[in-house]
């Protein structure tokens, strides 16, 4: 298991501290990382509480922040996990690099490869697996709660 690096790039535009989400990941707590991905993700839009994010949050995510967040994800999951993983299956499924325009055979699909959907019925988040051993694209899993395909439209991933 890695261990964590003093000199990953925890880079943030809106000042997050990515520590607790890089020693989480470096942990392999997946599901500890995954609800610290969507705190973050939360302070870096500048909300003040949960919910779902609006498309233009997604689309317009800080840059710096969503590479930190996408790196650690993937550098810890050997490539397995992360929202660039997710954006290429999304990719590879028919998705569109438009934000916008919701495409459910698409979302279908993708959900289908990543384990979110399992006989054509999209899984609860207490559903998700938490292990290394889940489909690649699994996690972060938040995305499916709360994000959506906006954020895998965006331009820095």
């Amino acid at each position: 298991m890695p261990k964590p690096i003093k000199t990953d790039d925890l880079a943030s535009e809106k000042g997050i501290d990515y520590t607790r989400l890089r020693d989480l990941l470096a942990a392999h707590n997946w599901k500890e990382a995954d609800i610290e991905t969507y705190l973050v993700m939360i302070q870096a839009v500048g909300k003040k509480d949960g919910g779902r994010f609006s498309t233009d949050e997604l689309l317009n995510f800080p840059c710096t922040d969503l590479r930190t967040i996408d790196q650690l994800w993937v550098k810890y999951s050997n490539g397995k996990f992360g929202f660039s993983v997710q954006k290429k299956i999304y990719l590879s499924v028919g998705g569109k690099m438009d934000g916008k325009y919701y495409d459910e055979e698409a979302w279908n699909k993708f959900g289908d490869k990543v384990g979110w959907r399992k006989n054509y019925y999209w899984i609860s988040y207490s559903k998700v697996t938490f292990e290394t051993n889940a489909p690649t694209g699994h996690l972060p899993a938040a995305a499916k709660v709360r994000l959506g395909m906006s954020l895998l439209s965006h331009r820095d991933l």
